[in-house]
């Protein structure tokens, strides 16, 4: 079975990601359902199907079918709702569609069972609970706390590029730490200090410097908090 998905899932990646070019993508945004490009790209994709299943005899239907499958979800999620949702959004509609559709041509060929125990287990809890409290409850804890400063930081960046970047490096912080890799932790600091501290030195900018600073530490700070309580509490379990 594992031989299976991994043949249909580099299917999928080469027909969607690789030989999906901008030109196809373009043509099917302006000529929609009359797009040649979309159903070459059906085709494509049943024949990527046939080739990684050694165009066996008992692969041939069910590959026609997720073909015809992939057509309809590109036809819902590429023209239907294109204009209705952001691009992000649209992407991960259609990534989890297929995915679905794949799940359901591999359960035709190895029935395997949902796991629900593990799925909902007390450690997943325990992760996911981390996870919110290291991106969305921690920029909320930070944006109570920076205005204590009493600093007017400047707001002419990326509309709250701040907030997610200090989600997304509490979040490799949590990794990090979690897969005892404390180098990765050294590294980003390093890193973000290059970027940011150098030039607001040159510019002689020493209150936002230091504001920054702050900020970047206790965020740190609530990142390797968090990740030492998840790793705490999972060894209890």
């Amino acid at each position: 079975m594992f031989e299976l998905i991994l043949k249909i899932t580099l299917a999928h990646l080469l027909g969607d990601f690789v030989f999906q070019t901008n030109k196809m993508v373009a043509d099917i945004d302006t000529n929609k359902i009359k797009s040649k490009y979309l159903y070459l790209h059906i085709v494509l994709h049943l024949l990527l199907l046939l080739i990684v299943t050694n165009f066996e005899k008992q692969y041939i239907f069910p590959s026609i079918v997720l073909a015809v499958t992939h057509l309809l979800i590109d036809i819902f999620t590429k023209i239907i709702i294109r204009d209705k949702i952001n691009a992000i959004n649209n992407l991960l509609t259609d990534q989890i569609l297929h995915i679905i559709a794949i799940a359901i041509f591999i359960n035709y060929f190895h029935d395997y069972k949902i796991d629900f125990d593990f799925i909902f287990s007390a450690q997943n809890y325990l992760l996911f609970i981390s996870l919110l409290s290291i991106t969305y409850v921690s920029a909320i804890l930070m944006k109570k706390i920076m205005p204590m400063l009493d600093y007017p930081f400047p707001n002419d960046g990326i509309k709250e590029a701040g907030k997610y970047i200090g989600m997304l490096e509490r979040l490799f912080i949590f990794i990090f730490i979690i897969t005892s890799f404390w180098e990765g932790v050294g590294f980003l600091l390093a890193a973000k200090s290059i970027f940011r501290f150098g030039d607001l030195k040159e510019n002689k900018e020493i209150k936002l410097t230091e504001y920054i600073l702050i900020g970047t530490l206790i965020s740190f700070g609530l990142a390797i908090l968090i990740a030492g309580l998840y790793l705490k509490l999972k060894s209890i379990l």
